[in-house]
This record gives structure tokens, C-alpha cells and sequence, in this order.
């Protein structure tokens, strides 16, 4: 609290304009904003007619920070006296100064004309939606003296907006950005330490020494997730704050993945050996062009061309939670006219790549791509059939993954790419054969099966044949 409220400037205007709390589940971090929320409220950093507002997810968290205010005030000598409250409209008002307190959710539409004097983000790593932020982040900016606290447990995933907002906190944190108006409160756990270790647990849990969360319930979920995978990245998450990639049944250490982010040069691979993954949608989804070339004997360069349906671009970035829109005016993304991708573009751009590059094959799922196909043979391009089949795709996401763990897969840090393989759950059948599928519904894994295609067609397009041998007869072939 010093930290936050004692620092000033010349004109006493605090310095402190956000914070950042990031603290895992049961460390009462509802409970302190709470308090701070009826600081601004009712006490000395009220502002004369301010609105204090908590946002949450969904209206049931909502209504859990607004029961811990009242509860305050109910158990708080001379305030009880002093505070309406509105139930039925989730707000505390101190009618004296004009002062109220109100909790809303992310899902209850736009609050355009909001002047906020103090905001409180409740698990902002729940929210699917960035529409709530964005209006109350600009409206406090109309009050002198504001102040935003962000308090969340850790989420999933690099798309979204708590993640951009926690790592924007971090730099902070470790010198790499100077912002004296962020304050940084940040209790998270390494991603490679021992979950197991109840020191690790002490020191990510403040709570814990004063009993809470319960030291005995953690060490039951933590026997438990000894023996169940997806309960023991549950654990990592929410009772350690690891930032957890999306698929809970992850393909690749994401990490790992991002050691091959380093810049590919497009230019300097002009005229060499390509072979490209395409992978149709059969609807709105992302449809996408993989290219491969060779890095040394057992390396691979791969760049990735998507393209989605313009119309309702905002509402597909709603659904699926990431920024297609501002993916698309970075250029990372491609939207075709329409409410399905036009394969018309598609073909477009492979037959620029065959321009461009030494294109050797362009694998195709046929179920889609019969007719993309056909026309790019009759103009003698290496169209080629690659079911997504296991005995195609098995072999192909064993490459791949190979190609990652071995840190010889460089991708250029492209983020819908990563997005596409932070979603990958692999499924593996009695044969130990691995393929990919999504963990949810609305995950996106199409760049990441392009890449796949693309790789396995590169490595077996690199190896050297027997025809090509000197050693070779017709009579060596087996009837």
C-alpha cells in the first residue's frame, strides 16, 4: 500500500497509475481490491462525485468482489451508517460526497461514457473479451489521480490481453522498461520448477503464512495431480501462477518452440529447394500455406501464409479470443472476401511461391483440394496428393517434433503460427502413433498441420534416391 499511495509528484498527484497483481488462487486478492475499491469510496481517496469500478469476467465473479465490499462496510464501526446499498444494480453508493462503488462483468455489453477514478480488473485472464478494457482504460484517463489495479491469477496462452498486460509488467519489473507509473506485484513460480517442493509453494503463496489457502488442501491436490496430468498443470496455473501454454495436453514445450523465432530471411531463400503444406477449411475456419526449405542436413526453415473470411472479421476475433484484426493490418493474416475463405486467392499465392521459390511439391489433403489441385498440374506445377490421415500425418508430426526438440526449426517468431501450435493436443493410438487435433472448439491448429506437411515433404525430398544413383539398373525393380 506505500508503495502504491506514497510516492507523489511535485503536485502531489500520485506516480503510481497502475498496478499489477498477479497472485495465485486463495491469497485473498479479491478481498484486498475490495478494500482498495472502498478506499476510493469512502475513504481519503475519494474523488467527489468518482465512480469506483471492479470488472470481472462473467457476472457471478463480479458478484463476488461486490459481497466482499459490502461485507466491509457491514463489519467496519461508523461506515455501516454511512452506506446505501443497491443490490439489485451491484453497487455501494456514499451519498455524502457522490461517491459509488459498482461491480460489473465483461459480459454485460460496452460501458462508453464511464469516468472511472478507480478500476479494479478482476482475473483478467478470464476475460474473453477486450471490449470492457479498452472503455475503461480510456476513461481513466479523463479523471487526474486515476488509478487501474489488475489483480489475476495466471493464465493460458499469449492471446489475450492479460498476458500482453502481465508481460508489459514484467519488463517493468526487470529494468527492461522504465514506467514508474506500473508497480509490478508479481508472485509466480518458474515454469521448470519442482511444483513439488513446499518452499516453492511459500514462496509464490503469501497467504500461506498466515493459513491461506490451506497448506493441507494443496498437498492433496498435489498427490493427486502426482498421478494426473492435466490436474497437475491445473496446480502449476492457478496454485503457482505458471503461465501455461493453451493445450493441456501441449505437442511441444512452447519455450523450446520460441528458441527458433529468430528472423527468417524470405530474400535469401529465393531459388532454393521449397515444398509446401496446404491445408484447406472447410468453412470459416483459417485456411493455410506452409513453405519448407532445408537448414543443413537436418534442419528446416518454415514460413506460413493464412488467409480467413473478411466479413465478421471482429466477431471470428471474439470467438476464437485472439486479433485477427490486428493481425490482418500487420499482415500476418490474409482476409478474403466473403464468409469463406476464396481458394481463388489461395491458388493465387501458391503459384506466386512456385514463382518465387524452387517449389519441388505442394501437398495437399485432397478432400478439399481436388480441383485447386487439378488446375495446377494441367499447368504442370508438382501438385501431390498427403492425406491427413495417421499413416501419412504420424510420420509427419514425428518429424516435426523432432525438428523442435532439437531446437533446428526456425519459424520467425510469426504469431499466428505459434498460436496455432499452443493449441496443438496430440492424440497417440495403442500403436504409439501421434497426430494432431484440437483441444477445444475453437482452437485453430490449420498452420501448424501445414507446417507438418510441409516439413515431412522437405525430408523426404531431401533424400537422396536410388535413381539418381549410377549403381541403378531396370532390372533392380520388383514387379
Amino acid at each position: 500500500m506505500r508503495r502504491i499511495y506514497g510516492p507523489r509528484h511535485e503536485n502531489g498527484l500520485r506516480i503510481v497509475k497502475s498496478v499489477v497483481l498477479l497472485l495465485p488462487r486463495g491469497n485473498r486478492k479479491t478481498s484486498l481490491a475490495a478494500a482498495l475499491a472502498l478506499l476510493h469510496t469512502f475513504g481519503p481517496e475519494r474523488l467527489p462525485g468518482g465512480e469506483v469500478i471492479s470488472a470481472a469476467s462473467d457476472r457471478k465473479q463480479a458478484r463476488i468482489a461486490f459481497d466482499e465490499a459490502v461485507g466491509i462496510t457491514q463489519t467496519t464501526p461508523g461506515l455501516k451508517q454511512r452506506v446505501s446499498v443497491l443490490e439489485y444494480r451491484n453497487r455501494v453508493v456514499n451519498s455524502k460526497y457522490r461517491v459509488f462503488y459498482e461491480s460489473i462483468s465483461s459480459d454485460a455489453g460496452t460501458q462508453h461514457g464511464r469516468t472511472p477514478a478507480f478500476v479494479l480488473a478482476d482475473e483478467l485472464h478470464a476475460w474473453k473479451r477486450r471490449d470492457l478494457w479498452d472503455v475503461l482504460r480510456s476513461g481513466l484517463v479523463k479523471t487526474a489521480g486515476s488509478l487501474l489495479v489488475v489483480a489475476t491469477t495466471a493464465g493460458r496462452g499469449q492471446e489475450n490481453i492479460a498476458f500482453d498486460i502481465v508481460d508489459y509488467a514484467r519488463k517493468v519489473a526487470r529494468g527492461e522498461i522504465s514506467d514508474p507509473s506500473m508497480l509490478p506485484i508479481l508472485y509466480e513460480a518458474d515454469r521448470d520448477c519442482d511444483w513439488t517442493d513446499e518452499a516453492v509453494w511459500h514462496a509464490v503463496n503469501p497467504g500461506l503464512a498466515h493459513g491461506y489457502p490451506d497448506i493441507e488442501g494443496l498437498r492433496q491436490l498435489a498427490r493427486e495431480a502426482r498421478h494426473r496430468p492435466g490436474d497437475r498443470e491445473a496446480f502449476r496455473q492457478l496454485n503457482l501462477n505458471v503461465w501455461l501454454d493453451h493445450s493441456a495436453d501441449p505437442f511441444v514445450d512452447m519455450a523450446i518452440y520460441d528458441e527458433g523465432a529468430a528472423p527468417v530471411s524470405l530474400d535469401d531463400l529465393a531459388g532454393e529447394p521449397c515444398w509446401l503444406g496446404v491445408d484447406l477449411s472447410s468453412n470459416g475456419d483459417l485456411t493455410c500455406v506452409a513453405a519448407a526449405w532445408r537448414d543443413g542436413d537436418d534442419g528446416y526453415f518454415v514460413h506460413p501464409w493464412f488467409f480467413c473470411p473478411k466479413d465478421n472479421l471482429r466477431l471470428r476475433s471474439e470467438r476464437d479470443g485472439v486479433p485477427y484484426v490486428t493481425w490482418a493490418e500487420q499482415g500476418y493474416i490474409e482476409p478474403t472476401p466473403g464468409n469463406v475463405v476464396d481458394f481463388r486467392h489461395v491458388e493465387t499465392t501458391i503459384r506466386d511461391l512456385c514463382d518465387r521459390f524452387d517449389v519441388r511439391e505442394i501437398a495437399f489433403d485432397p478432400h478439399l483440394a481436388r480441383n485447386m489441385m487439378n488446375t495446377l498440374a494441367e499447368d504442370g506445377l508438382p501438385a501431390v496428393e498427403m492425406r491427413q490421415g495417421v499413416a501419412t500425418m504420424a510420420p509427419a508430426v514425428k518429424e516435426l517434433e523432432r525438428a523442435i526438440v532439437g531446437r533446428r526449426l526456425m519459424h520467425g517468431g510469426h504469431p499466428v503460427l505459434r498460436w496455432n501450435f499452443d493449441n496443438i493436443a496430440v492424440h497417440t493410438d495403442s500403436a504409439g502413433n501421434a497426430v494432431f487435433h484440437k483441444g477445444r472448439s475453437r482452437d485453430r491448429i490449420d498452420g501448424a498441420v501445414a507446417c507438418a506437411m510441409a516439413v515431412a515433404r522437405a525430408a523426404a525430398g531431401s533424400l537422396p534416391s536410388i535413381y539418381d544413383s549410377d549403381q541403378w539398373k531396370p532390372e533392380m525393380m520388383v514387379m
